[in-house]
């Protein structure tokens, strides 16, 4: 007779049955890794100013999760670092001077009404940070009147840099204008210079600090990559659709591509913000679905918007699309008669 307590267990649960033994704490501190030269670069560029607003929008965000959490009677998730992201991302996204009190209320909106409203992590339908941020300028838009300028120190180390130009088309990236704004017309051709290296080293106005050192953005992305945090799928189809609408809006001018994907604010929304997991799909060909979407409706919102930027409104748009994107692309169970399940679904 065999002894019960010799006998192998077996454990009963509900599908996944193999799990990536990498935890969600292990994933945001990889993520907020990625994010340190991008924090560096912002507070070198702007100041100090920059930091400080990194660390107040963490923080309260991390005050509101603890509470919402308390109010809710449920488990503390704190410890996961996801709201320390949030915040971060939140800061990298407003300009500089944005009173503390605003970007505090802009913490608490995205933890508590964006996310936790929502059940938590993994819950929300909509990134955020990026909502949180139309939210801001829609209640507080003098706050975004006025772009954030880089230090003196930082803009002399480009005064010689090599200009680019497309004919007689001349474009500047600092100026009383952001480098989009010049995009959508707003300045005269011929009546300034674009400095690429500038650009993409971040020497340009804008209003969100975050965006401007492309060099930094890059560095997360590899950092990202390499830890296997996210895919290619979604920056490379996010960034490459751009790429190839703005050759095609403009005649093929290389000049016109490179200020569209270094100029504003695609890069960091490619990387840090459209691979958000709850809010991307799950396949790689939803991936690149999603990514070409992103692209697409930020071309046409730069192209004929009256918006010199659609970044942020692409990834929202998607993030919504995201439920169906993943229906259409996800692999069938084996066995699963597919006229059948649709049947089903019609008498549903």
């Amino acid at each position: 007779m065999t002894d019960k307590k010799t006998m192998p267990r077996l454990t009963i649960a509900s599908s996944p049955h193999i799990k990536n033994p990498i935890s969600t704490q292990r994933i945001m501190l990889n993520v907020i890794i990625a994010l340190i030269p991008v924090i560096i670069a912002s507070t070198a560029i702007f100041g100090l100013r920059v930091l400080l607003n990194v660390v107040f929008a963490s923080l309260i965000a991390v005050l509101t999760e603890f509470f919402a959490r308390k109010i809710m009677k449920r488990p503390q998730t704190i410890q996961d670092l996801s709201a320390i992201v949030t915040g971060i991302l939140l800061a990298l996204n407003v300009p500089k001077e944005m009173p503390l009190w605003q970007l505090g209320l802009g913490s608490i909106f995205a933890i508590a009404l964006v996310k936790q409203a929502f059940g938590g992590i993994g819950q929300n339908i909509v990134n955020p940070a990026l909502i949180t941020r139309l939210a801001l300028v829609s209640s507080f838009s003098d706050s975004f009147t006025a772009p954030s300028k880089p230090l003196t120190w930082f803009s002399s180390l480009f005064d010689g840099s090599i200009a680019i130009t497309n004919g007689s088309t001349a474009i500047d990236a600092v100026s009383n204008a952001t480098s989009l704004q010049i995009l959508k017309g707003e300045i005269q051709s011929g009546e300034t210079v674009l400095h690429l290296l500038g650009i993409i080293m971040g020497n340009r106005e804008t209003l969100a600090v975050g965006e401007v050192c492309s060099i930094a953005i890059l560095l997360g992305l590899i950092v990202l990559l390499a830890l296997k945090i996210i895919s290619w799928h979604i920056p490379v189809s996010f960034i490459g659709t751009v790429a190839i609408c703005s050759l095609l809006y403009d005649s093929f001018s290389i000049d016109y591509m490179l200020l569209n994907i270094f100029a504003g604010g695609l890069l960091i929304g490619a990387v840090f913000m459209a691979t958000d997991y709850a809010t991307s799909p799950l396949t790689n060909k939803g991936k690149l679905i999603y990514g070409l979407g992103c692209g697409l409706i930020t071309s046409m919102i730069r192209f004929w918007g009256s918006q010199p930027e659609g970044v942020s409104y692409s990834i929202i748009i998607m993030n919504i699309l995201t439920p169906h994107i993943d229906r259409w692309t996800l692999n069938q169970p084996y066995g699963i008669d597919k006229s059948k399940k649709s049947e089903q679904e019609a008498k549903v």
